[in-house]
């Protein structure tokens, strides 16, 4: 008996017990699409987070106030010490440096802004005209702030997409003067409803110069400051310069924290690398289930086809042609319940994805390919016992059904 006879006979006999074939095809498919849509899962959360993140702007570093340290939290706090303010003008000194291109410094707070008897508190955010390049923002209308002086006040502001539906409605936004606390600003633009990211939605946001938002909030501390270095490989030249200058200008006191972007990718990577090899392998504890089931039912088969098993011995099978026959068996109920199952959670991943698009799953092509390896060799373990079995009867009491 060759390989095709061989394989053409488990065809039939699997064809033959309909049912039996039917649930062990379910119970291996079941554990495939299992590894299948969690591993899509936690590969969409890594694809998320990574885009977030990226979607903040290229070649970024954030200059936070306070030094963290490997404990995650500043020793400053601690000792109940307030780290050193970072103001405008240790953003200013960062632009000696070649190896960044430009700087943003960021003052943030809420305050209610109104129109014409139309109210709502906001997130208001300070900053320069080169916030709108460095986070990769866009303009709907008008345009953004002007490039003066960051110490210089101006009584403009840019508003997102929802702040112009709620105050104007239909009217046009642009050249109107609304009030943020106890000033008055001129709109002179509209951002455009793209450019969300973790935190920030700047439908919601209003955007005045740095300047205006420190005496618009009594405060001449920076939240923090964005700086775009002028290529990704002179990332740690940049990382190096705003540390050694901020020190210097701190009177030698090392009380800022540098994040670079790449730094929180990595991060993020390690960590849902390892939650979707996590949930893969809770997943893959399924197909070894999958496995005793079949190996289950291949036992009880052996029993129900002792005359068949005898017959084919009396024909001139021998002991290796019966153990493969039943392992080959094995091996197709594997395969086939496995590309089931692939096909099964590959439409459930589809499905996750219509009902939240905002999350780009998908099964990585390692956790396709290992849950296929492990479905067959589960399958041939699985069968291993059965096969033996079946080759061991005896071709005289076989078929006295013994």
């Amino acid at each position: 008996m060759g390989l095709i006879d061989t394989i053409k006979f488990s065809f039939t006999a699997l064809e033959r017990y309909r049912m039996r074939t039917s649930l062990m095809l379910l119970a291996m498919a079941i554990g495939v699409a299992s590894v299948v849509v969690l591993t899509s899962l936690g590969e969409g959360a890594r694809r998320y987070v990574t885009g977030q993140f990226s979607s903040l702007g290229s070649n970024l570093l954030i200059v936070l106030p306070g030094r963290s340290e490997t404990t995650g939290g500043s020793p400053n706090m601690l000792v109940g010490e307030t780290p050193r303010d970072l103001t405008i003008d240790d953003a200013q000194a960062l632009l000696r440096s070649s190896s960044i291109r430009r700087i943003a410094p960021i003052n943030v707070g809420s305050a209610p802004v109104s129109w014409k008897g139309r109210e709502r508190d906001v997130s208001i955010i300070g900053s320069t005209s080169d916030l709108l390049d460095i986070r990769h923002w866009e303009m709907g209308q008008g345009k953004f702030l002007p490039r003066i002086d960051p110490d210089q006040s101006s009584p403009v502001s840019v508003i997102g997409a929802n702040i112009r539906r709620e105050l104007f409605g239909p009217n046009p936004a642009l050249g109107q003067w609304i009030r943020i606390g106890e000033h008055r600003f001129r709109v002179i633009g509209v951002m455009a409803s793209e450019g969300r990211s973790i935190g920030i939605d700047v439908e919601d946001l209003v955007i005045i110069p740095v300047a205006s938002a420190q005496s618009l909030f009594n405060s001449f501390s920076l939240f923090r400051i964005l700086i775009e270095a002028t290529s990704r490989d002179s990332i740690p030249a940049a990382r190096k310069f705003i540390l050694n200058t901020v020190t210097e200008r701190h009177q030698g006191e090392k009380d800022i924290t540098v994040v670079t972007q790449d730094a929180v990718l990595q991060t993020f990577d390690k960590i849902f690398d390892a939650l979707t090899y996590a949930v893969g392998g809770i997943a893959a504890i399924s197909l070894s289930v999958g496995g005793i089931l079949i190996m289950n039912v291949m036992l009880i088969t052996v029993s129900q086809r002792t005359a068949e098993i005898g017959l084919l011995k009396a024909l001139g099978a021998t002991r290796n042609h019966i153990t493969l026959i039943f392992i080959a068996e094995a091996i197709l109920l594997s395969l086939l319940g496995a590309i089931l199952g692939i096909i099964i959670g590959e439409i459930g991943s589809w499905f996750i994805g219509i009902s939240y698009p905002q999350l780009p799953v998908g099964a990585p092509w390692w956790a396709v390919t290992a849950a296929l390896a492990v479905a067959l060799f589960t399958g041939l373990l699985f069968g291993t016992l059965p096969a033996r079995q079946a080759a061991r009867l005896d071709p005289v009491r076989a078929l006295q059904r013994r």
